[in-house]
């Protein structure tokens, strides 16, 4: 990995050890967190699927839901072209970013009209920032925190936001593997931003994915991001660390859990990353750290002129290409 980061860019330069710690119960703590998610009747994984109506003739949609953390009802959306609604095909399931939901029918068209099927999550809890929002609730414990969900429950790894989050990632995953309409070894994970932080966990914890693709990853070797990162969602972390100045080793040692550079250590799933060199939100340290930790094989596109953003639309084209490649590989 260490001449491929070489090669990528000069504006790269050489990595120094990552910061994050790894617990010494990562594994065991995963394990459990997702027998217990895997454990509840079957009534609770019942997934609905009713066919919505949408502006996109070619296309189709369901309304889809599925049993995530604690057996919650955690919804989506399934798209998939309308030419042969019996073809079994590849399924993307994709990770939203930051303060989105799964929005509104037809808003995020591109992977169904490329010929797949497409499960596009939403984010327990979110959905009120940007887009056309979400309707996933996140019950949770109350405890002190600062506006949005970076904090949220973030004084024990046991009740921190983003071990429920990555358990519906994982459950979604579970979830279309079982539709007779889709291809269970044909699976891709995709995500931007936050999505990229929780696709890396989802990397590291389903070990036959067909393939991950992420973009600008949040979540990732968070002690030395933090540093340097400007403006949402890191200053939630400020805000609260500000007031609460006795809990930085804490909060640490509960981010260590979720950081993606240790779940990148444990992917295997061939992978497509995309990085803003001027990416100020989540600085590219993060997902250097990431993309150098990562067990399984790795293409990156750097944007030496980009921010967060990333390649935006010339990154997606080139992501629809990759993914077309790689659902159309043998799985054997």
């Amino acid at each position: 990995m260490a001449a491929l980061m070489a090669a990528l860019h000069p504006q790269l330069g050489p990595l120094s050890p990552a910061v994050v710690s790894e617990p010494e119960d990562f594994d065991r703590f995963w394990a459990r967190t997702l027998r217990e998610a895997r454990g509840y009747d079957p009534e609770a994984r019942t997934i609905e699927r009713v066919v919505v109506d949408q502006p996109l003739t070619e296309l189709r949609y369901w309304d889809f839901s599925f049993s995530g953390f604690g057996g919650q009802r955690v919804n989506a959306w399934l798209s998939r072209p309308a030419r042969d609604l019996t073809e079994v095909l590849p399924c993307v399931v994709q990770i939203p970013g930051y303060g989105r939901g799964r929005g509104l029918p037809g808003e995020a068209p591109h992977l169904a009209a490329a010929g797949m099927a497409h499960l596009l999550l939403d984010v327990r809890g979110q959905g009120c920032g940007y887009g056309s929002g979400g309707d996933t609730p996140d019950p949770h414990d109350g405890a002190p925190e600062a506006p949005g969900v970076v904090t949220r429950g973030i004084a024990s790894p046991e009740t921190y936001y983003y071990r429920r989050l990555i358990v519906d990632a994982v459950r979604s995953v579970d979830a279309v593997r079982t539709l007779p309409d889709i291809d269970a070894e044909r699976i891709i994970v995709m995500g931007n931003s936050q999505g990229g932080g929780v696709t890396l966990a989802v990397a590291g914890l389903v070990p036959d994915l067909c393939g991950v693709t992420v973009s600008v990853p949040f979540l990732c070797d968070v002690p030395a991001v933090y540093q340097s990162a400007q403006g949402e969602p890191y200053a939630e972390l400020a805000r609260y660390l500000a007031v609460r100045r006795t809990e930085r080793e804490r909060v640490f040692h509960t981010l260590a859990y979720v950081d993606g550079v240790n779940h990148a250590r444990r992917a295997q799933a061939p992978s497509l990353w995309g990085l803003g060199l001027r990416d100020t939100c989540c600085p590219t340290v993060g997902g250097q750290q990431a993309l150098a930790a990562y067990a399984g094989p790795a293409q990156a596109e750097i944007y030496p002129d980009n921010g967060h953003e990333g390649g935006e639309f010339f990154y997606l084209r080139r992501q629809l290409a990759w993914i077309r490649e790689r659902c159309a590989a043998p799985t054997h």
